[in-house]
C-alpha cells in the first residue's frame, strides 16, 4: 500500500523506461510522464494501470479482512440487537465496497467514514484505509481535522458499544494508536513522494540552466570569432584595396611596381582566404582553440609591421618591450588585433600619413599598446561601417581587463592607447 500515493507532478523515471514499464507506476504518475497516455470518461482521469489495479484490490481485501474480524466480535455484544448486528455487517459491506472510490473522491469517502464508523463496528477497516487514503492524497490540514474528529468521537463510541474482550481505556489506547500509525505511514508516503519531485524539478532546473550555460558560452564564442574575422579580414582587404588602387591609378607604371603590386594583392588574397577557412572551421568545429593556425602573439608585430610597408604604408615601430615571448600569449594576442585594428584604420582614414605604433611595458605594470597618425595629406572620402572595428576593440580590451582609449589629436590626427593588465 505505500506505493498508492498518487501525486500532482510525475516521479523523476527516465523517459525510455516508460512506455515499458507505464504498469509499474501509479496512474497519476504515469499520465504526468506520458501527456499522450488514454484518459478515462469525460473527467479526463487517466485509466488505472496494472499496479493500481493490484494496490486497489489489495486495499479492499484488507478493509474486508479487518470488517469480518469486527463482524465476529459483533454477535458477542450482549447488548446488541440481531437487527442492529445485522445492520452493522450490511453497512460495512457497503464501505469495503466503497474503498474502489478511494481514488476519486479521497476526502469525501473519509468525511463520510466518520458517521460509518459510528455505528458500524464492521466498517472499521474501510474507515483506516480511507483515512490513509486522504493522508496522501490531501494536505495535512484535512489530514488533522478529519484524524481529529474520529480521534474525539473514540470515548464516545466505546462507551456506547465497549469491546467485549478489552478493557475500555486499552481499547481506546489501541485504536488512537492504529489511527496515529495509520495518519504517519500516509504523510511519510506524502513526503517520500514530495522528496523525489522536487529532486526530479531540481534535476530539471539544472538541466535547463547547463543548457542556458551552453548556449551563452556559444554565443560569446561565435562573438569572439566574428571578432577575430573583422580584425583579420579587414586588415586583408585594406591591403588589397590599396594595391588595386595603386594600379588604376598608375596603369603606366613601370612592369616591376605593376607585378610586386599583383603579388602582394595575390598574397593578400591568399591569407584572407585562408583566415576565411579557418574561421568557417572553428565555426564547425566548434573549438576556437586547438583548431586552425597558432595565434598572434606580440612577437609578430613585427612582421605585421612589415606587411604593411610592403604594401606601401609608412609605419614607425618603436617596441620597447624586450622579450616579447615572455608576455602571455592572450595578452600578447590582444596587443597584436589592436595594432592590426590601428594600421587599418589608418589605412582607411589617413592614407599616406606616418602611422607610429608604440609598445611600452614592463612585468607588475602592464602593456600599453599606442597606434598614432598625424591628419591626413589630401582628403578622405567617407568609409561605410566606420567605427566598429574601435567597439570591437574596447570590447577585447575590457574582456582581457584592461582599456582602450581613442580619440582625435591635435591637428587632425587620431590615436588608439590600449593598457593592458
Amino acid at each position: 500500500m505505500s506505493g498508492d500515493s498518487p501525486a500532482p507532478e510525475p516521479c523523476d523515471v527516465p523517459a525510455p523506461v516508460l512506455p515499458a514499464r507505464r504498469w509499474l507506476l501509479p496512474s497519476a504518475v504515469a499520465a504526468d510522464l506520458d501527456p499522450e497516455a488514454e484518459r478515462a470518461g469525460p473527467s479526463g482521469r487517466p485509466r488505472r494501470t496494472v499496479r493500481d489495479w493490484v494496490v486497489d484490490l489489495g486495499c479492499f481485501l484488507l478493509a474486508v479482512t479487518i470488517g469480518l474480524a469486527a463482524a465476529s466480535t459483533v454477535n458477542d455484544e450482549p447488548d446488541i440487537p440481531h437487527g442492529l448486528a445485522v445492520a452493522d455487517q450490511l453497512i460495512g459491506a457497503l464501505a469495503c465496497a466503497a474503498v474502489w472510490l478511494r481514488r476519486r473522491w479521497p476526502l469525501g469517502l473519509a468525511v463520510a467514514m466518520i458517521p460509518v464508523g459510528l455505528v458500524s463496528n464492521t466498517a472499521g477497516g474501510a474507515g483506516l484505509v480511507a483515512l490513509f487514503t486522504l493522508a496522501v492524497h490531501r494536505p495535512f490540514r484535512y489530514v488533522a481535522w478529519v484524524a481529529g474528529v474520529q480521534l474525539a468521537l473514540l470515548p464516545a463510541f466505546f462507551w456506547l458499544r465497549p469491546d467485549p474482550e478489552l478493557p475500555y481505556l486499552a481499547a481506546l489506547a489501541v485504536t488512537a494508536l492504529l489511527t496515529s500509525a495509520v495518519v504517519g505511514w500516509g504523510m511519510f508516503v506524502r513526503s517520500k513522494r514530495q522528496l523525489m519531485l522536487s529532486l526530479r524539478d531540481r534535476a530539471r532546473r539544472a538541466e535547463t540552466e547547463a543548457a542556458l550555460r551552453a548556449e551563452q558560452a556559444q554565443r560569446l564564442a561565435r562573438e569572439a570569432i566574428a571578432r577575430e574575422m573583422h580584425d583579420v579580414l579587414a586588415h586583408r582587404l585594406t591591403l588589397l584595396s590599396v594595391h588595386a588602387g595603386a594600379l588604376e591609378f598608375r596603369p603606366d607604371a613601370p612592369r616591376e611596381e605593376v607585378a610586386r603590386a599583383a603579388g602582394v594583392i595575390r598574397e593578400s588574397a591568399h591569407e584572407a582566404l585562408q583566415d576565411l577557412r579557418e574561421i568557417i572551421g572553428v565555426l564547425r568545429a566548434g573549438d576556437s582553440d586547438e583548431a586552425g593556425r597558432p595565434q598572434p602573439t606580440l612577437a609578430a608585430l613585427e612582421g605585421l609591421v612589415a606587411e604593411s610597408r610592403s604594401a606601401g604604408a609608412e609605419v614607425v615601430l618603436d617596441n620597447g618591450v624586450l622579450d616579447p615571448g615572455a608576455v602571455p600569449a592572450s595578452v600578447g594576442r590582444t596587443a597584436y588585433r589592436i595594432a592590426q585594428e590601428g594600421l587599418t584604420n589608418a589605412r582607411k582614414h589617413a592614407p599616406g600619413a606616418e602611422v607610429t605604433v608604440t609598445v611600452r611595458g614592463a612585468a607588475g605594470s602592464g602593456l600599453t599598446v599606442t597606434v598614432a597618425n598625424p591628419a591626413p595629406p589630401g582628403p578622405v572620402p567617407k568609409v561605410p561601417g566606420s567605427g566598429q572595428g574601435l567597439i570591437g576593440l574596447t570590447e577585447r580590451a575590457t574582456l582581457a581587463g584592461g582599456r582602450l582609449e581613442h580619440g582625435v589629436v591635435g591637428g587632425g590626427g587620431f590615436r588608439v592607447r590600449a593598457w593592458l593588465p
